[in-house]
């Protein structure tokens, strides 16, 4: 009798073990998942388009934040949920365990980085913004002119360059081509290039968003006419490429015979002076009603607008009166 409760007890001694240690080996499988990683301070962490989770933690581990590789992919077959994971660039939390570093990748919000291109950037700045972005990678050539949709473009780390600009001219394809189905009728453009070449004058002729439509107004009722647009910026686009110029225009500049100068040429520019944005295009494709034909500065920043010669010239002697009294000439 005593020996058999004696054999009981060892057998039950032996199972409580088993089960203990069973406990124990839980207890240590689940501490590599729920436990901290090796996440000293917060640190990016980027996931590339179409990687697998095998991928994702072969990185995780050569980047050193968890140990393994396998184990952390058995751990999430047993522990993580079933949403797939997202491309792009995370940061991970110090001290966050494997649970929490699936969970960003499946459900945390990615790094939103932003490249600003300002309506009126013209194309060799442009390229010089998208060159000087540390976190983009490859070379591009200097876009054409015209082509670039003004806006603020979001990136991942490491994307190229290539990619990015072409986000850039897809926007302005689109947004061209939507403007153009909504134009206006008896418009003095023909074509979606000439009106992303008279936008671009429009552009760089106002600051003022609410003058827009009437310098596209004044500038259609030129064309329409037969009259030289006489734009300023087209003289200094064949100088700089659209940078600014630095200096006052010079006679010999405004004779200048080429592609581009609306003082020397009939008509539009051969193309664009810089990348306009929405609004300009919009008011070269629904111009204001207006008989304007001149404007001139009016010393706050804007315009003021002539329907004659006559009238231009009483408002060229106030601009130069006002530029007077500031010691400008």
């Amino acid at each position: 009798m005593a020996a058999g409760r004696t054999v009981r007890r060892w057998l039950l001694g032996g199972i409580a073990a088993g089960i203990l240690a069973v406990l124990i080996v839980v207890v240590i499988f689940a501490s590599g998942w729920y436990g901290a990683a090796n996440l000293d301070e917060e640190r990016p962490f980027v996931v590339p388009s179409g990687a697998t989770l095998t991928a994702i933690a072969q990185k995780l581990e050569s980047e050193d934040i968890i140990g393994s590789a396998d184990g952390f992919l058995l751990r999430a077959k047993i522990f993580g949920g079933g949403d797939p994971v997202q491309a792009g660039e995370f940061l991970l939390p110090a001290d966050a365990s494997p649970a929490r570093i699936l969970d960003i990748f499946q459900n945390g919000d990615v790094i939103r980085r932003f490249v600003t291109i300002p309506e009126g950037l013209p194309s060799i700045m442009v390229h010089e913004r998208l060159m000087a972005e540390p976190l983009l990678t490859g070379t591009i050539p200097v876009p054409r002119e015209g082509a670039i949709l003004p806006d603020s473009y979001d990136f991942e780390r490491g994307e190229s360059r290539a990619d990015v600009l072409a986000r850039m001219e897809a926007a302005m394809d689109e947004f061209l081509a939507e403007a153009w189905a909504q134009r206006a009728k008896d418009i003095a453009v023909s074509s979606p290039a000439e009106t992303l070449a008279l936008a671009s004058v429009v552009e760089k002729e106002t600051g003022v968003p609410k003058e827009r439509r009437m310098v596209a107004g004044l500038y259609s009722n030129r064309l329409k006419t037969g009259m030289r647009l006489q734009a300023d910026p087209t003289i200094i686009y064949p100088i700089t490429k659209g940078k600014p110029l630095g200096r006052r225009i010079r006679r010999s500049e405004i004779d200048a015979v080429n592609g581009y100068n609306t003082y020397s040429m009939d008509g539009l520019p051969k193309g664009p002076i810089t990348n306009p944005g929405r609004e300009s295009i919009r008011a070269v494709l629904n111009p204001a009603d207006t008989d304007a034909l001149y404007m001139v500065a009016d010393g706050t920043g804007g315009h003021v607008f002539a329907d004659t010669l006559a009238g231009h010239n009483e408002n060229v002697r106030k601009w130069r009166a006002i530029r007077r009294k500031r010691g400008e000439i």
